[in-house]
């Protein structure tokens, strides 16, 4: 499975798990501050994965590559808004060799409340869960917008951005960064990106009791991809939860650029 890396070239490992849709080369965004804190961030390209791989067998095998590039060391987690969901699962598969979990933006169980109205994509995860033939051709359709008109693609989703995420629309390298991944999301790996969020919007709170390890949140108050409520339900779900910080004035991307700096102050701390 191919893996992106950045940050330090022998620092304390953490993995980054991409959002759906999304890339591996989003972890590049923590290069710069990896360096200065001593982090070696790497991000598995898991849309690439075969696509017979499914549930519990995904997550395994996910875990088995992080393993494998861990050696003997152990590892933080840090997972994007989906991503986070599938930090999560994979946590489960990993010996105990997690140090921390952080959460950006993250995904909660769509059962745990009634998350779906206030969702930029609510009609995609309505899609995905009941209708699966539906959600894999819309995802399709997808792919030839990526392919042949990127920037429409990206205009719609990003049609209903807010916050900080509407200045984030505007900027000329953001767009540029985003459209690339979602053509290497929507044309190169489209069966992973469906993988990923038909195993996002089946039921799976029941597995939050499970996790033990330090978790920390942080979550844009005006969110509109995984609404604020989720990041609150995550806090109290998850026992080992040690910080749950809501930041006035961004939405789910602003979350994420803001979120750089002290993510890796936490796990720096945590060494």
């Amino acid at each position: 499975m191919r893996l992106i890396s950045c940050g330090a070239a022998d620092g304390k490992l953490v993995v980054y798990f991409h959002g759906a849709p999304g890339a591996p080369e989003e972890c590049l965004l923590f290069d710069q501050q990896g360096q200065a804190d001593g982090l070696t961030f790497v991000s598995l390209d898991r849309f690439a994965a075969e696509p017979a791989l499914q549930g519990e067998g995904y997550f395994r095998a996910l875990a088995v590559e992080i393993l494998a590039c861990a050696g003997n060391a152990r590892v933080h987690f840090v997972g994007f808004s989906i991503g986070a969901f599938v930090a999560l699962q994979t946590y489960r598969h990993m010996q105990g060799r997690v140090d921390s979990l952080n959460l950006i933006s993250a995904a909660a169980p769509l059962e745990a409340g009634d998350f779906l109205p206030g969702m930029a994509g609510q009609q995609v995860f309505r899609l995905a869960g009941k209708w699966p033939l539906l959600f894999r051709l819309l995802s399709g359709g997808q792919g030839l917008l990526a392919r042949f008109a990127p920037g429409v693609l990206f205009n719609m989703l990003f049609a209903r951005a807010q916050a900080g995420d509407l200045e984030l629309r505007t900027d000329g390298p953001f767009r540029g960064r985003t459209t690339q991944q979602l053509r290497q999301c929507f044309v190169a790996h489209v069966a992973g990106y469906v993988r990923d969020v038909q195993a996002y919007v089946m039921p799976w709170s029941a597995q939050l009791g499970a996790i033990k390890v330090k978790a920390r949140i942080w979550h844009g108050a005006e969110d509109n991809w995984s609404p604020k409520a989720m990041a609150e339900y995550l806090g109290t779900a998850l026992s080992g939860c040690a910080h749950v910080e809501i930041i006035p004035g961004l939405s789910h991307y602003s979350c994420l650029y803001q979120a750089v700096e002290s993510v890796c102050a936490e796990i720096r701390a945590d060494c």
